[in-house]
């Protein structure tokens, strides 16, 4: 019984057929999972880029437009909704599709910060979640005339790969959405 183990196992070593198919093994899935991770990592840098700017171009004009009366009723018009409309419209990749809708996954906080007594923004961003119920926005304040302001944006999206590699990695919440976060700090100008 030992003779006939040990020479079926001479055997199985001697042969070579079929010797690629562990190393295909091995390294196919580990070059699938890079090459994965690098298309979410391009798709995440391009989402990123555009909440950057369309943050930017709308921080450029709260900024030049302080106490702006958009419609003409004597009341500044730079509230959380219109601030969030501006982002999402000057943001184009951010607002395609139902489930990645700007409108429904941007979350803005926007507080004057006095440089001479600073206290930072609270550390856990305020973000949508929508496995939980409606929260309303937890700190949007317009400022006056050379005020130093500091808005932070909040977007969740769904990670294109979710159970691979960098969208694995993502920090989800109750509905699997990713959070992607963008800050600005700007001085109101004067009227």
């Amino acid at each position: 019984m030992i003779r006939r183990i040990s020479s079926c196992f001479k055997r199985f070593r001697k042969d070579e057929e079929g010797h690629m198919i562990i190393e295909f093994a091995i390294i196919v899935p580990a070059i699938f999972s890079m090459f994965l991770a690098s298309v979410e990592f391009g798709i995440y840098s391009m989402r990123q880029m555009f909440l950057d700017r369309g943050l930017d171009v709308t921080v450029r004009a709260i900024r030049l437009n302080t106490g702006a009366d958009l419609d003409g009723d004597g009341v500044n018009d730079y509230n959380h909704d219109t601030v969030k409309q501006m982002i999402c419209d000057n943001s184009g990749f951010l607002n395609t599709g139902i489930e990645n809708n700007c409108d429904n996954t941007l979350r803005l906080e926007m507080e004057p910060i006095d440089p001479f007594n600073y206290v930072a923004l609270n550390p856990d961003a305020d973000c949508v979640d929508v496995s939980e119920p409606i929260n309303p926005p937890r700190g949007f304040t317009n400022g006056a005339e050379h005020e130093l302001m500091i808005m932070r944006a909040c977007v969740k999206f769904n990670p294109v790969f979710p159970t691979t590699g960098l969208g694995f990695a993502f920090e989800t919440d109750g509905a699997g959405k990713a959070r992607m976060l963008s800050m600005s700090a700007f001085v109101q100008e004067p009227e």
